[in-house]
């Protein structure tokens, strides 16, 4: 396990992120409870502890730093709401919870039991910035800095179905593999994509992009 630790720190570093030693063990805690729950509930199609680290806990190791900059430049480093719409396990949404204990993230998921598994992560871990919610996201009025989601729908459905979560001033924040040309071409007016940013996760020999959209001017 502390050798697991060490390349967890060692790979995160490759990603600007820099792990403290209680940090990776809750990281690599949270693994080890996908892989308990998963017998029973089939949480995520990746079973094998190498190829969780990387398509998991890396893949969405991947969006801190970037996230951690966008709320530094907008002022919100402290005290910001973020939602994670289709969670799923809670990727990447448990990971910032994790990584950025001053964010408050919420994990929202059609599934019950994905949820349950959010909310027993939360405690297990004793994170009591993290919270899981079984819920359609359309149905949900709130007012979240930041909307996150990782293999979840088209551009245009993510920002559709999650329009009423998103603060005035908030961005969504989508993790793609490869650049989704066509997706962002079928975006409304009224979403506008200002950033594109190309990911390297180590070990993932796969395309991962980051795109960053907001409300456009016409629509706020």
């Amino acid at each position: 396990m502390i050798e697991a630790a060490e390349r967890l720190v060692q790979h995160a570093a490759q990603l600007s992120v820099s792990l403290d030693e209680g940090q990776a063990q809750l990281l690599l805690d949270y693994l080890a409870l996908i892989q308990k729950w998963n017998k029973v509930y089939n949480l995520t199609a990746v079973r094998g502890p190498e190829e969780m680290l990387t398509h998991h806990l890396l893949d969405s190791l991947a969006v801190v730093a970037p996230l951690r900059r966008h709320l530094a430049q907008a002022g919100l480093s402290a005290g910001s709401r973020l939602m994670d719409v289709g969670s799923g396990a809670g990727l990447p949404g448990v990971v910032l919870a994790i990584c950025c204990p001053e964010v408050s993230v919420t994990c929202v998921d059609t599934v019950s039991k994905k949820a349950t598994f959010i909310q027993q992560v939360a405690i297990s871990l004793k994170l009591p910035n993290l919270k899981g919610l079984h819920a359609r996201v359309e149905s949900l009025a709130d007012s979240c800095d930041v909307v996150t989601s990782r293999a979840f729908a088209s551009l245009v459905d993510f920002t559709n179905w999650s329009a009423d979560a998103l603060a005035p001033d908030g961005v969504w924040l989508a993790l793609k593999g490869k650049l989704p040309t066509d997706e962002i071409a079928a975006l409304p007016p009224s979403v506008n994509v200002f950033h594109v940013e190309q990911l390297s996760v180590p070990g993932l020999d796969a395309d991962r992009c980051l795109v960053w959209m907001r409300r456009s001017a016409a629509a706020s």
